[in-house]
């Protein structure tokens, strides 16, 4: 089935894009959830309209992502642990733990966006990469220290 994407799907394409995809992908997920449409021939006759319509949205997204990268960019995070012999934390800092903190101070992000290749069992700073809309990445600095 060839279609239309409406936005970026991963492992696809870009939004504006014409892509064959498996029938049942693109009937069962990608056309009800408005990620994409058919390409007929009335659809590719809107997709240059379609296009700068997209690449408008994808500049504000992109504007947005940049504006919270900037603010996480200067945030710096405290997180205080019990700890045991050898500075050795009990239990460890997950990416759940660094989105409560970030929206105590004022950011809403999920803790999906934080990008921790494992969780975080020593004290420390750590430099934690976080993934935004529109590709933008930002680094949040994470203090873990001694409670």
């Amino acid at each position: 089935m060839k279609i239309i994407l409406r936005e970026d799907v991963a492992n696809l394409g870009k939004a504006g894009e014409v892509a064959n995809v498996r029938d049942g992908y693109g009937r069962n997920y990608l056309l009800p959830q408005g990620k994409a449409v058919r390409a007929d021939e009335k659809s590719l006759r809107r997709l240059e309209h379609d296009k700068r319509v997209i690449f408008q949205k994808q500049a504000k997204l992109k504007a947005s992502a940049e504006a919270v990268a900037q603010k996480l960019g200067g945030m710096q995070i405290t997180v205080a642990r019990k700890v045991g012999e050898q500075d050795k934390l009990y239990g460890s800092v997950t990416t759940h733990d660094i989105a409560a903190e970030v929206a105590k101070n004022g950011l809403e992000l999920g803790h999906s966006a934080f990008q921790l290749a494992e969780p975080i069992k020593n004290l420390g700073t750590f430099d934690v990469p976080v993934k935004l809309d529109a590709g933008v990445t930002a680094a949040v600095k994470v203090w873990v220290v001694a409670e």
